[in-house]
């Protein structure tokens, strides 16, 4: 593998599985696949993470301000992009070199300092998990592994299914309105990245081009949003 790749995927490991339900770490190393282990789930339980699959399911454009702390404490602002099915785009604030944007098919990545886009097909990322029609925290890819209720706060735990070894993200709600508020997400390495959500706003109209990617290497398309 060519170390500028390296790179790039090293950079998008950290970015996504950050932001927006990394769930499948398909990029992830160190890990050998593994099955969760059983979790005793209540009827409260049940009843949590039924309120968190319609509440992210209602979601159909969003957009926000998003905080993203990284393990070594370094913190990075930037704008996210949510239309569903199929649509994202990560904007980050500079000088950060990076953007992010799922445009139905693949996920591309974009390290400016790197140069040349790394497309992934979207299904086999965590953006494929996100932006699906019907998203389910049980039954499929994902497994719940605990959920812990605190004064106005509900946490919801998951790992990837067939590879629970590979990471573990919780989502955190506040209670009344039940709302996302934050994502931890822990690697295989046992890294904990932390984004935060604020100036969220739901059902607002999005422009298609947000998530077009032109190389600009390619061309000067004013698609470019770069």
């Amino acid at each position: 593998m060519m170390k500028d790749d390296t790179m790039t995927r090293c950079r998008f490991r950290t970015i996504f599985a950050a932001l927006l339900l990394a769930l499948s770490l398909a990029l992830s190393s160190g890990g050998v696949a593994a099955e969760p282990k059983a979790v005793l789930l209540s009827a409260e339980d049940r009843a949590d993470i039924a309120r968190a699959e319609e509440y992210l399911n209602a979601i159909t454009t969003l957009k926000a301000r998003f905080l993203q702390t990284s393990p070594n404490g370094v913190s990075v602002e930037g704008d996210a992009y949510l239309s569903r099915p199929g649509r994202l785009r990560l904007q980050y604030d500079p000088p950060s070199p990076l953007l992010v944007v799922a445009d139905g098919t693949f996920l591309i990545v974009h390290d400016r300092e790197l140069g040349s886009p790394s497309y992934i097909p979207l299904g086999s990322t965590p953006a494929g998990i996100l932006v699906q029609p019907n998203l389910r925290l049980t039954g499929g890819a994902v497994t719940v592994t605990r959920v812990v209720r605190l004064p106005g706060v509900v946490r919801i735990s998951a790992v990837e299914t067939e590879d629970s070894a590979s990471g573990e993200i919780t989502l955190v709600f506040s209670d009344r309105p039940f709302e996302l508020r934050q994502w931890q997400v822990r690697d295989a390495q046992h890294q904990v990245t932390t984004v935060s959500l604020f100036e969220s706003r739901s059902g607002l109209p999005l422009d298609a081009k947000l998530f077009k990617f032109v190389d600009p290497n390619m061309t000067k398309s004013p698609l470019n949003l770069n």
